[in-house]
């Protein structure tokens, strides 16, 4: 039975909480990022790591190198994770883009480097 967008980004949230939990705030995002994946195949989840971004610019399509998704799961959200002292508006304008380019509805912004995790997410909706 394959589980709603909802029920996805409830456990994605429950992993990073647990990833937090163990690890705290400060370190680099790449361990988060390691850490995070192996909470999520744990999960059940099937998870894409870096996957590349296609861009479409005039019926021409370009595989630029610097754009990726941090973390897919189920092929259906896009994680982009950071660990940072301050989260930038661009971040989410990243994440938009991401989900706009991959025809995908929902993302999560997951910023590491907070005392408390919860305020540390932000869920992004692509209404297309």
């Amino acid at each position: 039975m394959k589980k709603d967008l909802n029920t996805i980004s409830y456990d994605i949230i429950k992993s990073a909480i647990e990833v937090h939990k163990e690890l705290g705030p400060g370190l680099l995002e790449s361990v988060y990022h390691k850490c995070f994946v192996i909470e999520l195949i744990k999960m059940g989840y099937s998870v894409n790591s870096e996957v590349p971004i296609t861009i479409k610019y005039k019926e021409e399509h370009i595989q630029e190198d610097g754009f990726h998704i941090d973390i897919l799961v189920e092929d259906s959200i896009i994680i982009e994770l950071k660990s940072v002292e301050n989260m930038k508006p661009v971040y989410k304008k990243q994440l938009l883009t991401y989900l706009k380019l991959t025809d995908k509805t929902l993302g999560l912004l997951i910023n590491f480097n907070v005392s408390l995790l919860k305020n540390g997410i932000e869920r992004i909706v692509n209404n297309f």
